[in-house]
């Protein structure tokens, strides 16, 4: 049965061709799988047919957490509504957007494939509401029990999951533009730079959890890596005032009735990954027209304004979530110094065959890690459903969660 699934020398000349003819086709500033580093060396199965980036790909989807993905928040967390994005959605959008100009540019599409598909993986449940809530629990809790404050981030978590928790062994390009991925701020040009180890990768990574602002500085070492971190912004910027509009809310605040770039999802995305291509071909960096990038500057702005920070959308996250999030922080800690075996945190975590062994001593199985890491990392891994039913079964104020409200299906 082995002439079933092996290639014969002929079928091996023809890919090996293919794969020559797809390098030569790259842009001279595109990374080239000959470039792809990993901490561990290996070679998967048939890579004449996957190569390294596509082979992160496959890591990245068929990793343990990739599903949770549909049950994470993207912006709107208390709507039962099936039109309005979560993040399953966004990082699809991201990778969609990113491949159209990274096709246009001739760069490698698997590359940012990878990044896209695992950029978002250390969301907390909650969206960005919980992940400031996690990092004040986080924070306080490393300052109490270890001397010294850290600072969650999910993106500096989301290359923590890939890195050591799943040991995924991901490419250095790939963990790079997942961990320089942030899109709070736009920019106009987008370069890369130069990371020439995993030892300086891990010493950046760790210097993002002692100060919370560093990981805004980072840019990625690839030029795909840029790639997606603007994309990232291109997909969120219309999608979310979209979905404002599907979910029939008003805020206090309009937003402005005609821009350069549009005004629809359709219109914004279209305007800026064009314009992004017109001034970025045949160049070492991405680039935009300054009267497009002031514009999405701006837009991007007025979403912080009208959505972002609204007062009403954000009621029942600071008066619920982020109450429960300290409890359940709290009475995990707890369980874990008390070594409650009963506790999720370790039925649904510690004694994971694959989650838990980061934490353990892999010989005698004891836990060797500290108690904060293992609650965040578990909190983070948390989706939206799970996180409302661990404090409903944990019992950590049934009278906070009975203030709870989602808009149904057939609410008028």
């Amino acid at each position: 049965m082995a002439e079933y699934f092996t290639f014969t020398a002929a079928e091996k000349r023809y890919l090996n061709q293919v794969n020559t003819d797809h390098d030569s086709m790259l842009s001279p500033y595109a990374t080239h799988n000959a470039d792809a580093t990993r901490a561990q060396s290996y070679t998967p199965r048939f890579a004449i047919i996957r190569p390294p980036y596509s082979y992160d790909v496959d890591r990245i989807i068929h990793s343990p957490l990739y599903n949770r993905y549909a049950d994470k928040t993207q912006v709107f967390s208390f709507y039962k509504n099936d039109d309005l994005t979560r993040r399953a959605l966004h990082v699809q959008f991201v990778s969609k957007i990113a491949r159209t100009i990274g096709r246009a540019l001739r760069l490698n599409l698997d590359l940012i494939d990878a990044i896209s598909l695992g950029h978002d993986m250390g969301h907390t449940p909650f969206g960005h509401k919980g992940e400031t809530f996690l990092s004040e629990n986080y924070q306080r809790g490393t300052q109490i029990r270890g001397g010294q404050k850290r600072f969650f981030n999910h993106n500096v978590h989301s290359t923590r999951i890939f890195r050591y928790i799943l040991s995924s062994n991901l490419t250095l390009q790939t963990l790079s533009g997942i961990l320089a991925h942030n899109g709070e701020k736009v920019y106009q040009e987008y370069s890369p730079i130069s990371i020439a180890s995993f030892s300086e990768f891990d010493q950046t990574l760790e210097q993002c959890y002692l100060s919370n602002d560093y990981h805004k500085s980072l840019r990625p070492n690839t030029l795909e890596g840029c790639v997606v971190r603007i994309s990232d912004m291109i997909a969120y910027a219309g999608k979310d005032r979209q979905d404002l509009y599907k979910a029939n809310l008003i805020t206090s605040t309009e937003f402005e009735k005609t821009r350069l770039i549009g005004t629809k999802n359709s219109e914004i995305i279209s305007n800026v990954v064009v314009n992004l291509v017109k001034n970025s071909i045949e160049s070492p960096a991405l680039n935009m027209d300054a009267a497009v990038f002031n514009d999405l500057k701006d837009l991007i702005a007025e979403n912080y304004k009208v959505i972002y920070q609204d007062e009403h959308l954000n009621e029942q996250y600071f008066e619920i979530i982020q109450p429960l999030m300290q409890l359940l922080y709290e009475q995990l800690i707890n369980d874990i110094q008390n070594k409650n075996h009963n506790s999720p945190v370790f039925q649904h975590y510690l004694n994971d065959s694959i989650q838990g062994n980061v934490y353990r001593d892999l010989e005698k199985r004891y836990i060797t890690a500290s108690p904060d890491d293992i609650v965040t990392d578990f909190i983070a891994s948390m989706t939206d459903d799970y996180f409302i039913d661990i404090c409903r079964a944990l019992h950590l104020n049934d009278t906070l969660l009975d203030r709870l409200r989602y808009h149904e299906y057939f609410d008028c």
